[in-house]
This record gives C-alpha cells, structure tokens and sequence, in this order.
C-alpha cells in the first residue's frame, strides 16, 4: 500500500485539525500539515519512537513545505528521554563555509541590499539538517535513515495537493520562485504559479531522497550531490556581480559536523522551562523576558493584570523591547564568541531591567544593558541595528507511547530560501547567512564583541526556541513556533497564557498573540480569524496608545491585524497522563493519535 493511501486513511481514521485535542496512551503527533503529520504517524505506528518519526515529519516537510525547511537548510531538534530522563539538543544550524568573511555582505563598506544578497549563493550556509537527523537517528533512533525517508519519498514521487498556505507563498513570493528556472518548473510550470488545489509531483526530490535512503548522508556531503550543491551556489544576482557568489566548497560540506548541546534551563513561577541556548537567541531572550515578567502578577484581574487587560500588554511590550535590546548585542554563536548567559539571567541585572519599566508611560527606546558585572565572559557593549527576519520556518512536536519527546523548529531562513534549487535534485538552499550582520560590529576600543558577525565556520544567529516545559522533573509540554524573531515572542505567549492565564494548550494555542522585535517597540498584535479569542478590545488598545506605543493605528480603531506564529504542542494530561496534542489553525495544524508500538529507547 502507498503512503498516499495510508495518509487518506489516517486522515480519514485518526487526523484532527485546528482546535481539536487529541488524547492518546501511546503517540502523538503535532506538524503544519496533515500530510507530515501522517508521516510520523506511520513511524509511531510501524513501531518507531519521537525520534525516529521527528525524522519522517522533517523529511516530508520538505515535500509539502518547501518554503519553509528541507535537507538544503538546517534546525533545532530537542529531546527528552523517558528512560534516562535526559533533555539535551542536536543542533544541526548551517555553518559559514571556511572563506566566509566579516565583510563579504559589505565589501566596499555599504551593506548589500538585502533583496540581492538573500537570492544569491553568497547567502548560502553549510546545510545541516540531513547529518542532524542521521546524528539523531544512529544515536537514539530505531529505525534506519531509509525507514524514516519512505513517507516523503512516496509524497515526492506520487504528489499532493497544494494547500492554500503554499499557494499563497508561491503567489507573494517576492520574486524568488521565479527568479531561477529550476524552482520556476517546480512552482510555476509554464509560467503560471501553482494555485490551491493543484497536484504537485517532484521526481527529482524523489530521486535526490532515494539516493540518500540508498547510500546514507554522505551521498549529500560528498560526490556528485555535494558537486551540484557547490556549483547551485555560485549562482549570484547579475547587480552583484562575482561579490555575491556563494563560497562554500566541497570541504565545507564534508566537514560539517552538529554539535549536542545542553538545553538552556530556567524557572518561572515555579515551573521549569528547557529551551534553545545560543547560537539560537530564541531560548535566553525568552527566559530574560520571563524574568523582567516576573515581578508583574500577570494573571491577577483584580489587580488590572488579567489577559488582555492594558497593564498586561503594556509590561509585555516593555520587557520584549528591553531583552531585544539586549538579544541585538550580546547574542550570537558562543562557540565563536562568549555569550554572557549567567550576567543576562541575574536576578540583580534582571531587577535593574525590570526597574526600567514603569507602569504609567512608556519607557524611551532603551539600549543594551550590560551584564558583565554578573558575566566575565563579555566586554562592555554598543547598540547594533538587526535586520528584519523571515516568518517562514516549521516547527513540530511529538510524544511517543514511552513518554520521549521531541520539540523541532527547522528552516531555510527566508520563505523560499534563496531561491535556488539544486539542479536535478529539486531541494531548496538555505539564505541562512544574511541572519548574521551584515555590517561588522566588532570594535575593541568600544568593547562590541561583534557576537553575530561572519566568520569561518561560524553559526548565524537564530531565534528558534523549541521549548519543554516541566513541572517536579518532569515534562509536562513540549512546543515551539516559526516566524522569524516572532518566535521567542510566540513562545513567550504561551508560555504566559498557560502559566499565569490559566489556560488549556489550545486555548493558549488559539489565544491572540502580541509581538515587539526591537528596542523601537512597535506592536505586533493579532485579531484575524474568530477561533483567537479573546480579543483585544479596541479600549485595550487606546489605553495602550495613551501609554505612548505606537504601531496600533488611529485611536478607536482595530490595530490587531497581524499573523505571529504558528505553534503545534505535544503535553502530558495532568488528571489521567494520556499524551494529548494541540495544533494551529494559523497554519494548517494538524493532530495525529497513534494507539500501536514496538520497542522503545
């Protein structure tokens, strides 16, 4: 039987969509697409545990969500052992190949614009994804890497139907679905872009994951593959000339390498979150935020403090600007350069922060703190400008019958990468690189570490923050989000709704979510379609214009408009310990209960 017909009929048996929970004494399976969710189902189902079927999920989101990760890009893929009781995260992010340089994004002093250097090969990092997943699979898997490729090798090979959310990234895709002609055979056949409902097939995709299940990841990372991947990248745009050709080399790919890594952990009201440590600054700006919050007694309506209440958003809003503040400058891969992790989590620096917040005006544009009394690892800083990101990305989350968790967030950067897909393996490279700055910040006499400049072999900095949460040692939820810097704000949502709100995880899912990125502080906020509830009332918002924010539009009208994230969630039912799952209508979130299995970790 066909993964096409084995999807329709998990669909059709044990798939719900959008707001519904579902409960399970054995696995559970939270993705963006039905059709992915489906293919972790089938490895739970065949036996698998989280890991092996967090493997099936990313490989057929590479078929069915092209735009936003696959095998040319990289990601975060957190774990927790039942067995062991172990968290830990294999970090598989792309790396700058070894001739990359501070100043390639800017070699006459002015940096490149954007719209150019994102669609050209000099945007492209080492992709690590594929050897992440290998790591993961040979270390706590059951299956082999064949096993977990089957599902997205059918829906390559056989097709699916185009959903409206890929319809509409093909449709408002700037350009870059057809600016090479590879990508434009594959989206836009004879010129016309893919609408939704249309069948999409991918042959070479197909062939390009047959190799792979055949002969193992070094099938990407040397020989003709890893060939045609060099030369895709020395594709440029014609107003960069040479400047914007890509420079990785066939030594960058062979030796890449991921790196396992402890979680960041911290505390909040009682609970413990286990989240992404640098080089992501999703997990140390998320538990920065959560420490300026703590102070607040978010949750208590008598105080003025309940969901959606003025005093609510208005401390939100002032701690995002404050840790992005500090995200801008001291924040980037501290494997390269120390990042100073303890000064930014002090009590005492997080009390001189919060300090900063009053709660009858706005504060004025705050710069970075400096953490370095609490942190010998760092210098004193200067303000960098960071660079708008992509809210394209994945994430997913899955529970296995033993209790094993995995929190996912994977990417190519920007919706649609840089645009180039590898001749005859119809799979898409990452602009991973623009995620670094693209004028270099290092200066010694101003004490600037330069955290999130280019360098040899370096990782760019990222904001994905696929999280755990956990109660007396124990994980209790497992979830994360795509959107660019919208993510630590997305996660941080929840995270509130769930702690201090009181609420379900589906009702945090669905809950309107607030977003600032910047020490700027413009707002963010969501009203949309009618399963987030409840609102934002228009008085919330005045109150909140007459604290002095902006970004909400003319009083008396609605300024909620926007989509932030789209979080999918594995937990552990508090009452009878079933493994339920909760999923995103902002995408099209999808839950899948699996009641068989075979031998676990």
């Amino acid at each position: 039987m066909s993964f096409r017909t084995l999807c329709t009929r998990w669909i059709a048996l044990c798939l719900l969509s959008g707001s519904v929970l579902a409960a399970s004494p054995d696995g559970v399976v939270a993705v963006s697409h039905p059709a992915a969710a489906a293919a972790g189902a089938r490895i739970l189902a065949a036996g698998g545990n989280a890991v092996d079927a967090a493997a099936a999920v990313q490989f057929a989101l590479n078929v069915v969500e092209p735009q936003s990760s696959g095998i040319g890009g990289g990601g975060f893929m957190m774990v927790y052992l039942a067995k062991t009781k172990q968290t830990f995260i294999v970090d598989s992010r792309e790396r700058a190949p070894a001739a990359a340089r501070p100043d390639q994004f800017a070699p006459d002093g002015l940096p490149m614009p954007f719209a150019l250097a994102s669609t050209s090969g000099l945007a492209v990092g080492v992709p690590g994804t594929l050897r992440g997943i290998d790591t993961a699979l040979t270390r706590w898997g059951t299956m082999t890497l064949a096993d977990t490729l089957a599902p997205a090798i059918d829906l390559a090979a056989h097709g699916f139907r185009v959903n409206r959310f890929l319809a509409a990234d093909i449709a408002d895709d700037d350009g870059r679905t057809a600016r090479y002609p590879e990508t434009a055979a594959t989206f836009r056949p004879g010129g016309v872009p893919l609408a939704e409902g249309d069948w999409l097939v991918q042959p070479d995709l197909a062939k390009t994951l047959r190799l792979i299940a055949a002969k193992g990841p070094d099938a990407f990372y040397r020989g003709p593959l890893a060939r045609a991947i060099v030369a895709a990248q020395q594709r440029a745009r014609s107003e960069l000339g040479a400047a914007g050709r890509g420079r990785m080399t066939l030594a960058d790919l062979a030796r890449y390498t991921v790196a396992i890594r402890e979680p960041l952990v911290g505390h909040y009201r009682g609970w413990t979150l286990a989240t992404m440590p640098p080089p992501s600054s999703g997990g140390l700006t998320l538990l920065e935020m959560l420490g300026l919050l703590e102070r607040f007694p978010l949750g208590d309506a008598a105080q003025g403090y309940g969901f959606g209440s003025p005093k609510t958003l208005h401390v939100m809003i002032e701690a995002m600007r404050l840790a992005f503040a500090d995200r801008a400058v001291w924040i980037g891969d501290d494997d390269a350069a120390p990042v100073p992790r303890r000064g930014l989590l002090h009590p005492e620096y997080l009390a001189r922060r919060a300090a900063l917040i009053r709660t009858d005006h706005r504060m004025d544009t705050p710069e970075a703190g400096d953490p370095t009394p609490w942190d010998a690892t760092a210098a004193p800083p200067r303000t960098t400008r960071a660079r708008a990101e992509s809210p394209h990305t994945t994430h997913f989350a899955i529970v296995d019958r033993w209790g094993n968790m995995v929190s996912y967030t994977t990417t190519i950067e920007y919706t649609w990468g840089t645009g180039i897909t590898v001749p005859g393996y119809g799979f898409l490279l990452n602009n991973e690189l623009t995620d670094f700055n693209f004028l270099p910040s290092a200066d010694a006499a101003a004490g600037n570490p330069g955290a999130n400049d280019v360098a040899p072999g370096k990782r760019p900095r990222s904001s994905m923050a696929p999280t755990m949460l956990f109660k007396n040692g124990l994980p209790v939820a497992a979830y994360g989000s795509p959107g660019g810097a919208t993510i630590i704000n997305s996660v941080l949502n929840v995270t509130l709704d769930l702690v201090d709100h009181g609420m379900t995880m589906q009702q945090a899912i669905e809950a309107p979510r607030l977003s600032v990125t910047d020490a700027s502080g413009r707002i963010s906020c969501e009203g949309g379609p009618p399963f987030m509830q409840p609102r934002f009332t228009i008085a919330a918002q005045d109150a909140l214009r007459g604290l002095g924010h902006a970004g909400l539009g003319e009083a008396g009208t609605d300024g909620c408009r926007a989509t932030i994230g789209s979080v999918q969630a594995v937990f552990v039912d508090a009452v009878n310990g079933a493994h339920r799952g909760a999923a995103d209508g902002r995408r099209e979130g999808t839950v899948v209960r699996v009641r068989r299995g075979g031998p676990g970790l």
